[in-house]
């Protein structure tokens, strides 16, 4: 900001061969010119050159360069001594960065040096630095004397800001962007409660300064009380590495973060490493890890890591709520008529009851690829998919592996009558090769050919109203066949169905090509949605299947088996007032549920609320002794411009017992953020114990921190 002013005021004096004109002075620059280079404008209520030649702009006067703007009472250049008086009031305004205010100014005709009286120093519209005295040195310093430094708005009839920071000395580094405090006490209320000799922050406009961040305390049933102290260290502009050591009485916990930007990529990995009093001499810890890269060709590369040392460590820790953590490499290339995907995934599991038999380390490789035949027309697809899992084991059928390759062809054509009938015609032949190892019950190789065809109707009809609301609905009935030749390899990959709207009218509806549907089958269906102007909207779809014979193959709340599948029910409604329901249910021959789902949420400018109730039948070839019900609930209330709070709720309604609850209350205004909070899980087993867990965070908004809006600011009424 220093070099720019001195660079408006070169320009202003370089004018002064031409003073007469100067009242009205005003050029316009070539586009090249920098900002720094471009002329300047003067504007006052009067400019005159006194007898002992002194230049004087006095009356509003105002001068312009690029982004910068100044505005005093008068100004007065000395040409024998080179300096130039301002009288205040006095606003230098560098865009957005940076204002400063004063009484008074006397500063060299370079604007490198000088001295502001009465002077007060905003950054970002956000920090402000009131002093009794401001120096300016050298361009690139800001020495202010006897300071008080805050966030907080301040009221003119005398009352303290929330908190504040007095120094007897502050220097700003323009260039470096940093605060340098001497001498400093840190007050709440202007009751001293901290002296601190020497220390250093970053000023508001910093994006990626080295420091402490917002530090915390948690408080945790198992863990004790500790403490939280976050340390960023930039490594360029395109690394950085954050380190955040973790004390309590019980634990002594390194947690750290590093991020790397590349020119067509960029990397992320985060973790800790523990030593504690929950398992005294192991060393536990965790390590997640993210990456994205483009390669040439249209390619993406990208892995997720996720590594623990042990069940418990990501529940005791408060880290996110996975029984299994995935870890996957993938290459993949998505074009307009192709899709290729390669990629290797590894599981570890933190669940009791799985072992060495659930399949843990996977391989798929997929390629498809889309032609259009000028001859018969429609869409010719061509596709190949290959696969592979293995268990830890290897004890016979307990330790089975499996490698599949499936290969298809497939053509579909599409048919629109003129009173808007629409028919849809595919058909196709899928084979599939199966290679089965450790296990006994099993041929070695399994060869299975699949012919499939299916018709589709469909009449889709709209209505428009007087009102601007409109209708759409659509009947669809599908007739469809496949017919499978071969053995029924091992159940490894479609053992959990789900049947809804998106595979309603789908030749097969397993999740994976281990599984087919045999024979003929007839489908309905029916869409409706309705769209207002006034953001009023509403869809509903049912549907139902029909078999010639029964697929053994589903189980029974899957809502597919026997030879007419459960009825399924799908809708969801939203009103302009933020209120949004979705609903998705199987009703079985006698009208009751096998499975079904509610969500709901709502949002406005006060309450942000999202709830979801899930109700799944008894199964036990889906691992379901029992029925499943719980609920779901996860809210936020704005109480005041200032205060918030917040709750989160999960309930086992089958086993009439609370699984997780949490509470929050949060203030928050243009200068400070406290964040209190208290969680109780309530999940136990062999190796995970219930822990409740307290947390408290104060922040000062302010330093290089997301600054409050005028929706927080106190009033001094």
């Amino acid at each position: 900001m220093t070099q720019t002013i001195g660079t408006l005021f070169k320009s202003l004096l370089l004018a002064t061969a031409v003073w007469p004109a100067l009242p009205a002075l005003a050029q316009q620059a070539p586009a090249s010119v920098t900002e720094e280079a471009r002329p300047a404008m003067l504007v006052a209520d009067s400019v005159f050159i006194t007898p002992d030649r002194q230049l004087v702009a006095e009356g509003n006067v105002e001068a312009f360069q690029g982004t910068m703007r100044l505005r005093a009472r008068r100004i007065t250049y000395d040409r024998e001594t080179g300096t130039l008086s301002i009288e205040g009031p006095i606003r230098i305004d560098d865009g957005d960065e940076a204002v400063i205010l004063a009484d008074a100014a006397q500063i060299d005709s370079d604007f490198q040096n000088g001295l502001l009286t009465g002077a007060r120093m905003v950054l970002d519209e956000q920090l402000q630095l009131a002093a009794l005295q401001m120096n300016r040195v050298s361009g690139r310093y800001t020495q202010l004397f006897k300071t008080a430094v805050t966030s907080c708005h301040v009221c003119e009839d005398g009352r303290p800001p929330l908190w504040q920071i007095r120094a007897r000395k502050v220097i700003h580094d323009q260039t470096e962007k940093q605060l340098y405090f001497e001498d400093a006490q840190f007050r709440i209320l202007d009751v001293p409660v901290m002296y601190l000799p020497r220390f250093r922050l970053p000023d508001p406009t910093l994006d990626r300064g080295r420091g402490f961040l917002i530090p915390s305390v948690r408080t945790t049933t198992q863990l004790s009380t500790g403490i939280r102290l976050p340390y960023f260290i930039p490594w360029g502009d395109s690394r950085d590495i954050t380190l955040a050591p973790y004390i309590s009485s019980r634990t002594r916990t390194l947690d750290y973060r590093y991020r790397q930007a590349f020119r067509h990529g960029r990397i992320s990995f985060e973790g800790a490493y523990t030593r504690d009093d929950i398992q005294p001499g192991d060393s536990r810890g965790y390590l997640f890890g993210y990456g994205s890269f483009e390669l040439p060709r249209d390619f993406e590369l990208t892995f997720d890591l996720a590594l623990v040392s042990d069940d418990a460590y990501l529940s005791e820790y408060d880290l996110p709520d996975l029984d299994r953590l995935r870890s996957e490499i993938a290459l993949t290339r998505v074009k307009r008529d192709s899709a290729f995907q390669i990629d290797l995934i590894h599981y570890q599991s933190l669940r009791e009851d799985d072992d060495e038999t659930t399949p843990s380390r996977f391989a798929d490789i997929f390629y498809e690829r889309r032609y259009f035949p000028k001859g018969i027309g429609g869409e010719l697809w061509l596709n190949f998919e290959g696969h592979g899992h293995e268990r830890v084991s290897s004890v016979d059928i307990d330790g089975r592996d499996v490698l599949r390759a499936t290969a298809g062809i497939n053509w579909r054509r599409t048919w629109i009558a003129g009173n808007g009938l629409r028919t849809d015609w595919r058909m196709g032949v899928t084979g599939d090769i199966f290679k089965i190892y450790q296990d006994s019950t099993y041929p070695d190789d399994i060869i299975r050919t699949t012919p499939h065809a299916a018709l589709t109707l469909s009449y889709p009809m709209s209505k428009s109203m007087g009102n601007g609301v409109t209708h759409y609905l659509g009947p669809v009935v599908q007739l469809g066949w496949s017919d499978v030749h071969g053995e029924d390899p091992p159940n490894d990959e479609s053992r959990f169905v789900e049947f809804d709207q998106g595979n309603l009218l789908s030749l097969s509806r397993f999740p994976a090509p281990d599984r087919r549907e045999d024979g003929a089958a007839l489908v309905y269906g029916l869409n409706w949605s309705r769209y207002a102007p006034s953001g009023w909207q509403a869809w509903a779809t049912i549907g139902q299947v029909f078999r010639k014979t029964a697929d053994d193959s589903f189980t029974n709340t899957s809502g597919l088996s026997g030879t007419s599948s459960s009825i399924l029910l799908a809708g969801q409604l939203r009103h302009e007032n933020g209120l949004v329901l979705t609903g998705r249910g199987l009703l079985d021959n006698s009208l009751s549920m096998n499975k079904a789902e509610f969500r709901g949420s709502w949002r406005n400018q006060r309450v942000d609320l999202a709830g979801t109730y899930l109700w799944l039948g008894t199964d036990p070839e889906e691992d379901r002794d029992a029925p499943l019900s719980e609920i779901w609930f996860d809210g936020t209330y704005a109480i005041n411009p200032s205060w918030s709070a917040g709750a989160t709720v999960r309930y086992d309604i089958s086993d009439n017992r609370a699984t997780r609850a949490g509470l929050g209350v949060v203030y928050r205004n243009e200068c400070v953020t406290v964040d209190l909070s208290i969680s109780r899980d309530y999940t136990s087993s062999s190796s995970i114990e219930p822990v409740t867990d307290f947390g408290f965070s104060i922040s000062l908004r302010g330093f290089a921190v997301d600054s409050g809006t005028e929706k927080y600011r106190r009033s001094c009424s």
